[in-house]
């Protein structure tokens, strides 16, 4: 049922909203790329509601969705502008132990700079290392599983559902808690991409293997003015509310002063990203409060209740649509199964509240269109002559990758429930 006083299509929305965003892009590719489309779509799914509250006088409830969604668009905008402002490039020898090495540094940083901080800027030094090398398909497979997703595990900054998450009132370092799942995931890549890294590498032919040794290029890094402000994000992320936001606009503005033309033209640097997830956000925070409600009121009725099953649901979905609105409709679900009292996270037992994290951010990497980033390493490997698996054949990759880690997490969210 809806939120007492809100009407019963008050509901429906918000999931019209998701499901736009999962399908419009697929069947109608060109017209989901031009702004006014997108718009449109936001428009006609969030109208209905503001309107609503507007019209019964509940200006509450447009102001704490237009604060959360301030919060979190500048929280994001300044990560993305400012890893947009540093580059690393170098060829070094593409041995298994450093492209492992790059995916490991690249999974700590997603924590710090975002998944697709991170992911931008660790993906052209992985392409670059390996130009080389003439078995190399599975590369950006693994480097999507987990710099772009999994890396992302440990604090706000690193995935949109956790930054959702720490809006709605997770405290910020709540999230470090979720280290052991960080580490089973990013372990587990590593080593089975390490175990296929010595058989590919084993394989390379001897000519391959001297261009490799011979066209070495140290690394450089290059915008280190944006470092300083990439650092300066995380004391920015635990200001008060008004002056986060103050601080998280005036990091983005001194990136764009400060970083030359050439750096983001070297870096393939654009504010379309961006100004896509403002758009279609400002929608997902406006339909957001009838289903929050909704949901935490009916979980009881809801065949969910424990937290392998939490897990598996947000991560299933989060496979195939967005997953920073999966986390919130899970979230809510997961507050209205929890009992109230002591112990809880933004009204959420830590143990279901960890259950959804991890599944829905995880389970971003299961298909291409699970997490923006995906797409986008997809399309810079592919500008760079990279082989990368049809949509298909990186779906199966992902699902036996990380098949070893899912069964651990569920049979320790199972034990635990005990």
């Amino acid at each position: 049922m809806p939120p007492q006083g809100l009407p019963q299509w008050t509901m429906v929305p918000f999931p019209a909203l998701v499901f736009a965003i999962a399908v419009l892009p697929i069947a109608m590719p060109r017209a989901w790329e031009r702004r006014w489309f997108q718009g449109l779509v936001v428009t006609l799914c969030a109208a209905p509601v503001l309107g609503h509250f507007v019209a019964t006088g509940q200006f509450s409830e447009v102001a704490g969705a237009a604060k959360s969604y301030l919060s979190f668009v500048t929280t994001l905008g300044a990560l993305y502008i400012t890893s947009g402002g540093v580059q690393l490039s170098g060829d070094v020898e593409a041995k298994p132990s450093t492209n492992v090495g790059l995916v490991v540094l690249g999974s700590v940083l997603a924590s710090f700079v975002g998944t697709t901080g991170a992911s931008m800027l660790m993906i052209r030094p992985l392409l670059w290392t390996n130009r080389q090398r003439e078995h190399r398909a599975h590369l950006v497979p693994f480097f999507i599983v987990a710099v772009a997703n999994a890396g992302g595990l440990l604090t706000p900054l690193g995935d949109p559902p956790l930054l959702v998450g720490y809006i709605g009132g997770v405290p910020f370092f709540w999230t470090l808690r979720l280290f052991p799942a960080w580490l089973l995931y990013v372990g587990s890549t590593a080593l089975a991409m390490y175990w296929v890294e010595r058989r590919a590498y084993a394989r390379e032919s001897p000519a391959a293997l001297a261009r490799d040794h011979a066209e070495v290029v140290p690394f450089t890094l290059r915008g280190k003015r944006n470092v300083a402000l990439l650092l300066a994000v995380v004391p920015a992320a635990l200001l008060p509310v008004g002056l986060r936001e103050i601080a998280m606009v005036s990091i983005a503005a001194a990136s764009i002063v400060l970083t030359p033309r050439s750096l983001h033209t070297s870096n393939g640097f654009s504010f379309a990203p961006i100004v896509d997830v403002a758009i279609i956000f400002a929608g997902l925070f406006a339909c957001l409060g009838p289903i929050e409600v909704a949901l935490a009121r009916t979980a009881p009725w809801l065949p969910l209740h424990e937290g392998w099953q939490l897990f598996w649901a947000s991560g299933m979905l989060s496979s195939v649509l967005d997953n920073a609105p999966t986390y919130t409709a899970f979230a809510a679900l997961a507050r209205g199964l929890s009992t109230p009292g002591g112990g809880l996270v933004a009204g959420i037992a830590p143990f279901k509240l960890a259950a959804v994290s991890v599944g829905s951010v995880v389970m971003g990497a299961t298909t291409y269109i699970g997490n923006g980033p995906n797409l986008m390493i997809k399309a810079i490997a592919e500008r760079e002559r990279f082989p990368t698996p049809s949509f298909f054949r990186y779906a199966l990759f992902a699902i036996v990758v990380m098949a070893p880690a899912h069964v651990v997490t569920t049979v320790a969210l199972v034990l635990l429930d005990r």
